[in-house]
């Protein structure tokens, strides 16, 4: 039987303010495994309920404080119809005009990222990763589905892939900049950790041209009363 490292959990996310659990876009609130802020450089067993509980609560009470705030505010229906198009756009390719189904640029994806993003990184490989993504963009853009919009697996995929992208890309980027080992994230090239490293969260978000940035944000002095906790746990 093969054996063989799988991903189970992502340890970065949404960045959310750690009170309320909002973005920096109004009304979006998010909380579980797609929110970051919880974990560091490690997940610890656990941690998953923290994730559920407590900031689920809290992003359901301030979610839900905003919406009584903002009820009068309007929906954007040109933004709902350009979202719309972008759904359906997969069934309006013609069937036989070449374009491929999501399936094969998924898995093609999965195997890309599996052999040079995963467990052990190297700064050329990641690097042949990120070209890749940019090719598998263009497939994506193409893909075509058919059949009904009811319990169409192939329609999901086709909308997964634009996220599976975004996420791919991110991490690349940011294992990119990371030139050390820490936690879940390990470089070949950098086996060791850089003290320094430890002083800033990357963050990952959208340029006016529309690509992907990174850039380092200084992590705030830990609380004393924390340090303490921490002293007594050695």
């Amino acid at each position: 039987m093969e054996v063989g490292p799988t991903t189970h959990y992502a340890m970065g996310g949404i960045r959310v303010n750690g009170e309320t659990q909002a973005t920096n876009i109004p009304g979006l609130f998010a909380a579980g495994e797609c929110a970051a802020g919880l974990h560091g450089a490690n997940r610890l067993g656990g941690n998953s309920l923290s994730d559920l509980i407590v900031f689920g609560k809290r992003a359901g009470e301030y979610a839900a404080k905003y919406a009584k705030e903002n009820a009068a505010g309007k929906i954007n229906d040109a933004q709902v119809e350009a979202a719309y198009k972008e759904a359906i756009e997969p069934f309006e390719r013609a069937a036989g005009s070449g374009s491929e189904g999501p399936y094969q640029v998924q898995y093609d994806l999965q195997n890309m990222m599996q052999a040079n993003v995963g467990i052990v990184r190297l700064q050329n490989e990641m690097e042949f990763a990120l070209a890749g993504i940019e090719k598998l963009k263009e497939r994506a853009a193409k893909v075509a589905v058919q059949g009904h919009l009811e319990y169409n697996p192939g329609w999901h995929t086709a909308i997964d892939l634009k996220h599976l992208l975004t996420v791919s890309e991110a991490i690349t980027l940011c294992s990119l900049d990371r030139k050390e080992s820490r936690g879940g994230h390990f470089r070949e090239d950098f086996p060791d950790k850089d003290p320094e490293a430890a002083k800033y969260n990357s963050v990952i978000f959208k340029a006016a041209d529309g690509s992907m940035k990174l850039r380092r944000e200084p992590i705030p002095p830990m609380p004393e009363a924390l340090k303490q906790v921490i002293e007594e746990m050695k």
